[in-house]
């Protein structure tokens, strides 16, 4: 639910429509249609949602220079025992190795904070909901002199848009569930990490579009004086439209605001991650056992030269000019498959089961990235495929895009089209092992060579940071905290 397109919005009627239609990927499948009903413009208070504007993002069309990338390893490898310092907690460089001693007289300690994308809580949500998405400059990019418009035209789509996502939401119980799952899976996290590690954690949950948002979450860390802050986006491989977008508003944030001795690391995408392809195959894996002799003897009568059982990934869809402009999103994806797959052969033969990826929720007349599920399923139904299981690989909780496209649109589609034995695979929610993973995903974040906001957007691509004014985004003090003294240059995000 999340990869959006660049487009520029020129000042017609025309281009606006295509505009709606791109944005509408992040509310809802790309089946959707819309009239054009230019009066409703009328009816638009561009005052209406008090949401601060952003730039937007862009991308590199190449990646960073080595001497760039130079700068970000002198300078992050410096933070690696600030980390573990400000923390107060004397971490080791084995997670292996629990501590036996906490120092709890360290104001604020270890802070996590989770990024998601977040949703609507009720119908009556919906309208500013949209708002907030549409005004976002990552989803909407309008030229320079037509910038000035980003809210009326947010306005818009969000009022011509609200009555049938709406509807979307209405039939999966009136809301989005994410940030029922989000606040599980942070309440999870430390309970795991205390248990597993002995040390206490606070997690933070910033949503991008809804409650709490993300600056709401900032200003708890600073209330709270956390002295090391893990900023986790809930996006296994990175894109400029889901993390970058939200880290984005990150880095607007600290160059803005002093947060006194605090350092911060970044774990930037995880989607190669042992645990995490190990709580990901085992849930397909459920899926894949659930199938019974019956059905796999006759899908293999009707379609003797294809395997019993088919697993499709279906991830979300972005643009390919995104992926020509340097997005990693792509080829962190495949190589995510790649590894699921692997730990799947491990306990099932080719013969037996084949793997399958497609992008969803692509729309407009723009290139997306292929192939698409809404053109895969049906060429699996009519090729004679029975049992399928369906896998959600770019969430980690389920949403709109889970239980609506997937589960109802999808599902009708394939089922038409021969499919007779479906079965969708669940996003690791609070999979114990997926919660466990992330424990130490926190863990070897405060071992490893810090990444902070500004590095991770250079290093993923992003553009419109001053190389120059790299060092300036970290102030270095020859001061201490938590037993760093004049031998360890603690960094601090300056005001």
């Amino acid at each position: 639910m999340r990869i959006h397109c660049t487009i520029c919005v020129l000042a017609s009627l025309s281009s606006l429509f295509l505009a709606e239609n791109f944005a509408t990927a992040f509310i809802h499948g790309g089946s959707t249609k819309c009239v054009f009903q230019p009066d409703i413009r009328n009816n638009i208070d561009c005052n209406l949602y008090k949401r601060e504007p952003r730039t937007a993002t862009r991308l590199f069309s190449t990646s960073p220079s080595f001497s760039d990338r130079s700068k970000i390893n002198k300078s992050n490898s410096k933070r690696t025992t600030e980390l573990r310092a400000a923390t107060g907690i004397p971490l080791t460089s084995s997670p292996s190795i629990v501590p036996s001693s906490i120092d709890d007289s360290n104001d604020g300690g270890l802070g996590v904070l989770f990024l998601n994308l977040g949703g609507p809580t009720t119908g009556d949500d919906v309208e500013e909901f949209l708002f907030n998405l549409f005004a976002d400059p990552d989803i909407i990019r309008l030229p320079g002199p037509l910038a000035p418009l980003q809210n009326i035209i947010a306005g818009f789509i969000a009022k011509r848009r609200a009555p049938k996502s709406r509807a979307a939401y209405d039939s999966i119980g009136g809301g989005s569930p994410i940030l029922k799952y989000t606040n599980a899976q942070a309440k999870l996290l430390s309970e795991s990490f205390k248990e597993k590690y002995n040390m206490p954690i606070k997690t933070y949950v910033g949503m991008r579009y809804w409650k709490p948002y993300t600056e709401d979450a900032l200003e708890q860390i600073r209330r709270d004086k956390v002295k090391a802050l893990v900023i986790l986006p809930l996006y296994p491989q990175f894109s400029i439209s889901t993390s970058g977008s939200s880290l984005r508003v990150l880095q607007e944030d600290f160059s803005k605001r002093s947060y006194g001795d605090m350092v911060h690391t970044v774990v930037p995408s995880w989607y190669d991650r042992p645990g995490y392809v190990k709580a990901m195959s085992n849930l397909i894996q459920t899926e894949v056992d659930s199938f019974t002799d019956s059905e796999k003897a006759q899908a293999k009568n009707n379609a003797p030269n294809l395997a019993p059982i088919h697993v499709l990934f279906s991830a979300h869809g972005v643009p390919k000019s995104y992926i020509e402009a340097g997005d990693p999103y792509q080829k962190q994806m495949e190589k995510c498959i790649d590894g699921i797959k692997a730990k799947l052969y491990e306990t099932n033969s080719p013969e037996d089961l084949t793997i399958h990826l497609s992008y969803q929720s692509r729309v407009g007349p723009i290139e997306w990235l292929r192939p698409y599920t809404d053109d895969v399923l049906p060429e699996l139904g009519e090729s004679g495929v029975q049992n399928l299981v369906v896998v959600p690989i770019s969430f980690v909780s389920e949403h709109i895009e889970t239980l609506e496209e997937i589960d109802i649109e999808y599902r009708e589609l394939a089922e038409e089209s021969g499919v007779s034995n479906w079965r969708r695979c669940p996003a690791p929610n609070t999979d114990p092992t997926f919660i466990a993973d992330m424990a130490d995903m926190v863990y070897e974040a405060l071992n490893e060579p810090a990444q902070t906001v500004t590095e991770t957007c250079i290093a993923n691509n992003i553009e419109g940071i001053d190389l120059e004014a790299l060092d300036d985004s970290v102030a270095v003090s020859a001061g201490g905290v938590g037993g760093v003294g004049a031998d360890g240059d603690l960094f601090k995000i300056k005001p």
